[in-house]
């Protein structure tokens, strides 16, 4: 295998790795940060889109056709898996499902004008 395909897999398993960080800025504080298999899910499914994406604009650096076919397979194959299991949170039991809702509702808050909504006591927003 050639030195350009070991780097094209680098540069995506790295950009897996900072995507799944960087799904977490939209956490609210810092104590909502839980490991989420579904953050894991979409990162691989970000990752192995930005595969594709990458190796199209780059086809002319990539001249072994059958592995630019492997590749792009494989990615069509992560990407549909990846999918398929955070739409069905088919790997996650309650536990693990319940694990993840502070990050996920902490994005809320952080995105919400204000908190005003989640005031306790307060059936309606604030407006």
């Amino acid at each position: 295998m050639q030195t350009s395909y070991l780097r094209l897999g680098a540069m995506v398993l790295t950009s897996i790795l900072v995507m799944f960080g960087l799904v977490y800025l939209s956490t609210f504080a810092a104590s909502h940060i839980w490991f989420s298999q579904t953050r894991i899910w979409m990162a691989i499914y970000m990752g192995a889109a930005m595969a594709a994406v990458m190796l199209s604009f780059m086809f002319g650096l990539y001249r072994n056709s059958k592995l630019n076919i492997a590749i792009f397979a494989g990615a069509a194959l992560l990407f549909s898996g990846s999918l398929y299991t955070v739409r069905s949170q088919a790997s996650a039991g309650d536990a693990a499902r319940m694990k993840a809702m502070p990050p996920h509702h902490s994005a809320v808050i952080l995105t919400s004008p204000g908190g005003e909504f989640f005031r306790l006591g307060s059936a309606q927003p604030d407006r």
